[in-house]
């Protein structure tokens, strides 16, 4: 069955009342539910036919938005190395659980959307089956945070001329923890989606920490070194968002956001939410 329709089932589900959906047509299409029915068979003239009645399912539009530490950028404190210092201790490794630019920017929030069955928009089809790389780089992970789909493929990589692991126990599914010699990889399928990043470490290296954020849709942003996000194609309708940063969890940046969420409604086109200022006191 291809991805695509898949999707489009369960947004076909959402608009007959099925489930939880951000779809708001009071009946179904008829015509689109056959489409999709044929084009899940694997006929390819079918495929054609409900890619076009897919495209008229809804209208689409982005968020963006900045956050921003409200107080003194602290100074990043330095990591001990305690093994294979020769290699890792030319590095310069800090704690990477709380990153501020100069400027104020928060980096590493984790935005991402909540609401389920949520229709995904076709141009996210072709990169659905892609490999993803997490790499072992200089002592550390890079990157701090990964997101990924369900469907892609999590590739974890080495890149320093010293072995690594890499461990990580998402719940619900399937732990790994690959000993990756220097250049070595191994590749996994996550098949449950997750609520939260999962933290990645390596018991050779102790201080190294970072996280793989496997979800079923491609709706997660994870902030740059100066705050800002976009998440790109989402469906014009209401939806709920989960805000997450490493130290608290769910980030309460406003009062009204409720263990980090926040409801938006997204109008076709761009929607920014500004800048979003972060006591300290919520990252201590």
């Amino acid at each position: 069955m291809h991805y695509r329709w898949t999707i489009a089932a369960a947004v076909l589900a959402g608009i007959c009342g099925c489930g939880r959906s951000v779809v708001s047509d009071p009946a179904p299409d008829e015509k689109l539910a056959e489409a999709i029915r044929k084009a899940q068979s694997g006929d390819s003239e079918a495929e054609a036919e409900a890619e076009t009645a897919v495209a008229t399912v809804t209208e689409w539009g982005s968020l963006t938005g900045r956050f921003v530490f409200d107080g003194q950028p602290p100074t990043p404190a330095p990591l001990a190395i305690t093994r294979d210092e020769p290699v890792c201790g030319r590095h310069n490794l800090v704690d990477e659980s709380l990153v501020v630019g100069p400027d104020g920017g928060l980096a590493n929030v984790v935005v991402f959307v909540n609401t389920r069955n949520v229709p995904v928009h076709p141009d996210y089809e072709a990169t659905a089956n892609d490999k993803v790389t997490f790499d072992n780089e200089h002592c550390r992970f890079e990157p701090h945070i990964l997101a990924l789909r369900t469907s892609q493929t999590l590739v974890v990589h080495n890149s320093d001329p010293v072995s690594h692991n890499s461990n990580m126990t998402p719940l619900g599914d399937a732990p790994i923890n690959p000993l990756l010699s220097e250049k070595g990889a191994a590749e996994h399928q996550f098949k449950r989606s997750q609520n939260a990043p999962v933290p990645v470490t390596c018991s050779i290296h102790p201080w190294m920490k970072g996280y793989v954020f496997p979800r079923d849709n491609p709706y997660v942003a994870v902030t740059d070194d100066q705050g800002r996000f976009t998440i790109e194609n989402l469906p014009a309708a209401d939806l709920e968002f989960q805000v997450w940063q490493e130290r608290p969890g769910p980030l309460v940046a406003k009062p009204e956001w409720k263990r980090g969420r926040f409801k938006f409604k997204i109008a076709p086109g761009d929607n920014d939410l500004g800048e979003i200022q972060v006591s300290p006191d919520l990252l201590n």
